[in-house]
C-alpha cells in the first residue's frame, strides 16, 4: 500500500486520536472552569500546553529530519496516551487537581513539537504533489470532525460514564493512531553527503533557510499576527459561552460542535476543489473571513448565533491552513522540510502562548470588571477579531508576500 492509498489508512487513525484528545480536552476545559471560575484556567491550559510545543520546535524539526519520521509519530501518539493515562489514575485515586492539568497540557505540547513536522514531513514524501492540498483538506477535515463529533460525544456521555470513561475513549483513539502507523510505510529521510552537522545547527538551519527568503518570512509574520489577535479572543470564549448561559455544557458543546462542522465542511470543500489557483488569496481571504466571524461573535446574543458564526469561522480556517500548507510543500526540498517547518510553526505559532497568558488575565481584570465577565469577553473578540480582518487584507498590499508563489522557485523533487 503506497501513495494516497496509505495516506487513506494513517489518516483514519489519526482522525480517531483526535477525537479522543478533543472529548478530553472538552471534559477538561468543564473540570478546570467548574473548579474555579475564571477564565484565567483556561487561558493557562493552553499556555502551558504551548510553550514547550514552541520552545522545543527547532530542535524537534532537526530530529525530524535525521532520524525515521514514523518514530516521532509514534513517540507523540504513544506519549499521550501515557498522559492520558496518567490522568485517569489521579482520578481514580481521587486526587486529580487543575495543576495535574497543567503538567499534562506541557508534556502532550512538548510531544506535539515531534508530531506535526513528522507528519507534515512524511506526507509531503508519501504523496505527489499535485495531492498536497487535498491531503491537507482532509486532515483539516479530520481535525474538524473531532471537533463536532467529540463535544458532543463528551457532554452526552460525561453523566453517564464520567471523567474516566471519556479518558478510556481516548487511550483507544490512541491505540488506533499507534496501529495505523505501524501498518503504514513512512518514507525516510534520504541521508546527506558531507560533512556531519550537530544537532544545533540544524534547528538552526530552518530559521536561516526562512530569514533567506523574505517572501516566505512574511507569510510567517503575518501567521504571528493573526494568531495573537485571535488567540487572544478564541481563547475566553468558552469562558463567555459559560458566563452567559450559567454554566451550560449543552450551550458549550452547541458552539464546539458548530465550529467542527464548519471545518468539516472546509476541509470537505478544499479537498475536492484543491484551493485557488494562487494560494496566497486562500491565505488572505481565509484569514480576513474567519476573523471577521469571530469578531461578531461578540456582537450576537444566544448559544444559536454564537454557533452559526463559529461555523463561519471554522469553514475558513482549512483554506487558510492548507493554502499556506501548499505553498510551504512546494517551495521547501523535502529533505529539510522536517527542520523548516518546525522553525516556520515556531514563528507563526509563538503568538499563541503570548495571547494565552494575556487573554485570562485581559478577560478577568480589565473587560471583565468594567462590563461584566460574559460582555467584556463579547468585547475582546469584536476588537480582536476586527484587527484581524485588517491584518488579513493588508497582505494584499504586500508585493513579497503577495507575489511569494512567483518570486520563489519550485523545490526540486528529492
Amino acid at each position: 500500500m503506497q501513495g494516497f492509498a496509505a495516506f487513506r489508512l494513517l489518516w483514519v487513525g489519526q482522525a480517531l486520536a483526535l477525537v479522543g484528545r478533543e472529548m478530553t480536552w472538552f471534559a477538561l476545559t468543564l473540570y478546570a472552569y467548574q473548579k474555579t471560575g475564571l477564565a484565567t484556567t483556561l487561558s493557562l491550559l493552553g499556555f502551558f500546553h504551548f510553550l514547550p510545543l514552541i520552545l522545543l520546535s527547532p530542535l524537534a524539526g532537526a530530529l525530524v529530519d535525521r532520524y525515521p519520521r514514523r518514530w516521532a509519530m509514534l513517540a507523540a501518539d504513544l506519549g499521550g496516551g501515557l498522559a492520558t493515562g496518567f490522568l485517569l489514575l489521579m482520578l481514580l485515586l481521587g486526587r486529580l487537581e487543575v495543576g495535574h492539568l497543567y503538567v499534562v497540557s506541557a508534556f502532550t505540547g512538548a510531544l506535539s513539537s515531534l508530531h506535526w513536522p513528522a507528519l507534515s514531513a512524511a506526507l509531503s514524501a508519501m504523496l505527489e504533489k499535485k495531492d498536497y492540498a487535498r491531503a491537507s483538506g482532509m486532515m483539516s477535515l479530520a481535525e474538524s470532525l473531532a471537533g463536532v463529533g467529540a463535544p458532543v460525544l463528551a457532554a452526552a456521555l460525561l453523566k453517564p460514564l464520567g471523567l474516566w470513561g471519556i479518558f478510556a475513549l481516548d487511550l483507544l483513539g490512541a491505540g488506533a493512531a499507534v496501529l495505523t502507523l505501524l501498518m503504514v510505510p513512512i518514507p525516510s529521510p534520504r541521508a546527506q553527503a558531507g560533512k556531519k552537522t550537530s544537532l544545533l545547527e540544524e534547528a538552526l538551519f530552518g530559521f536561516r533557510f526562512i530569514l533567506q527568503r523574505p517572501p516566505l518570512l512574511g507569510l510567517q509574520l503575518m501567521f504571528f499576527g493573526v494568531n495573537f489577535l485571535t488567540t487572544l479572543a478564541a481563547t475566553v470564549l468558552p469562558a463567555m459561552v459559560l458566563a452567559k448561559t450559567a454554566l451550560s455544557e449543552t450551550a458549550l458543546a452547541l458552539v464546539r460542535s458548530a465550529s467542527g462542522l464548519g471545518g468539516v465542511a472546509g476541509g470537505l470543500l478544499l479537498s475536492l476543489w484543491g484551493g485557488p489557483r494562487k494560494r496566497v488569496h486562500g491565505v488572505f481571504l481565509g484569514m480576513a473571513l474567519s476573523s471577521l466571524a469571530l469578531a461578531l461573535m461578540g456582537v450576537v446574543e444566544g448559544p444559536q448565533a454564537w454557533a452559526a458564526l463559529a461555523f463561519l469561522e471554522s469553514l475558513f480556517i482549512p483554506l487558510l491552513n492548507g493554502s499556506n500548507q501548499a505553498i510551504w510543500q512546494s517551495k521547501v526540498p523535502l529533505e529539510v522540510q522536517g527542520k523548516v517547518f518546525a522553525a516556520r510553526r515556531m514563528i507563526a505559532w509563538f503568538a499563541n502562548p503570548l495571547a494565552m497568558l494575556l487573554s485570562g488575565p485581559l478577560a478577568d481584570r480589565v473587560f471583565g470588571p468594567r462590563y461584566g465577565q460574559g460582555e467584556g469577553i463579547a468585547l475582546m473578540l469584536l476588537l480582536f477579531g476586527g484587527l484581524g480582518v485588517a491584518l488579513g487584507l493588508l497582505g494584499y498590499l504586500l508585493p513579497p508576500v503577495r507575489e511569494a508563489e512567483r518570486l520563489l522557485p519550485d523545490a526540486k523533487p528529492d
